[in-house]
């Protein structure tokens, strides 16, 4: 490799961004804590949308399990065999994280849609059986295209400080991993799509039936909505955008030393971004469950509080 990291110091000044990682693993790890503490305090839950938040919350715990790691790492005191174990599996929780959340949201976002138009012609695909069929099809496909990235063989090189994943792969794990990158655009670009329609729809239903009285929480649906979407966008969008030239230039098509250090650096900027969903799911979870929000209530709330929260939600199915 004639413009290896030995000649293009593309792998250092990393501290600034272990600051906010770590913000970020603090605040995910202490919000998907109390996510799974109030998921398992509230009664089982046989809807879509809350079989679509858990697996979204199994999810979280993989990146919370993968953040310390990276932080270490990046911090350049890790010990090269732990250098190794990230390149070849934390790394990978990262991305299994962000793309399980991304297709999961999009079902959380066609469930939505399909709740307010109560059609029987679709009911059976807002069954609960459904729904833990298709989560478990998703699990497969995430580790099928992800898990390869693990397994595959490495090349064993010297101990070095400046140096990168895609020193430790050969030949055949780099086009593994240029493939996997094209793969996960397209999974983004697909799923992207069906959030966004998903929710055009759902805004248009709510306008249609803004004077319906079956419909007294448009506001709170509309905010959600708008939610989930801000969110997603914020997230996902910038990091995909550096996505396909970084990995050109892990795979040296690109080559210029300057432009590979300036795209290592907005894929760290646009990551820290994408793993910032840590901390935005326990709003999702607070908004589109109700007895997660109402358990929320019942441990931050005053005594009269909580007792009026209760008796207003008594009727109320979950989500």
């Amino acid at each position: 490799m004639m413009n290896s990291s030995s000649f293009c110091p593309v792998y250092r000044d990393l501290e600034p961004f272990t600051y906010f990682f770590y913000l970020v693993f603090l605040i995910g790890i202490i919000g998907s804590c109390f996510a799974a503490w109030a998921f398992t305090q509230t009664p089982t839950n046989h809807r879509c949308v809350s079989i679509y938040l858990i697996n979204l919350l199994t999810a979280d715990f993989l990146l919370t399990l993968a953040l310390p790691v990276k932080i270490v790492v990046d911090l350049g005191v890790a010990p090269w065999k732990l250098r190794i174990f990230h390149c070849q599996v934390t790394a990978c929780l990262i991305y299994i994280n962000m793309y399980l959340s991304i297709i999961f949201l999009a079902f959380v976002s066609i469930d939505r849609y399909l709740q307010l138009i109560h059609s029987c012609k679709i009911y059976r695909i807002q069954e609960p059986g459904f729904a833990k069929m298709i989560s478990t099809v998703v699990w497969l496909m995430v580790l099928l295209i992800m898990v390869p990235n693990m397994a595959i063989p490495i090349k064993h090189i010297r101990e070095k400080p400046n140096v990168g994943c895609m020193e430790f792969k050969n030949e055949f794990g780099r086009n593994w991993h240029l493939l996997t990158n094209f793969i996960c655009v397209a999974i983004f670009l697909n799923f992207s799509a069906i959030i966004l329609i998903s929710n055009c729809l759902v805004i248009r239903q709510l306008y249609r039936n803004r004077d319906n009285e079956n419909y007294p929480n448009v506001r709170r649906a509309l905010v959600s909505i708008l939610l989930v979407t801000a969110g997603y966008i914020v997230c996902f969008l910038p990091y995909h955008v550096v996505r396909i030239p970084y990995t050109l230039s892990q795979t040296e098509v690109i080559s210029d030393c300057s432009t590979r250090i300036s795209l290592f650096k907005a894929k760290e900027a646009t990551l820290l971004l994408a793993v910032s969903n840590l901390c935005f799911d326990p709003i999702l979870y607070y908004h589109l469950s109700k007895a997660f929000r109402s358990k929320v209530t019942e441990t931050f709330a005053s005594p009269k509080e909580t007792k009026a929260q209760k008796e207003k939600t008594r009727s109320e199915n979950d989500v």
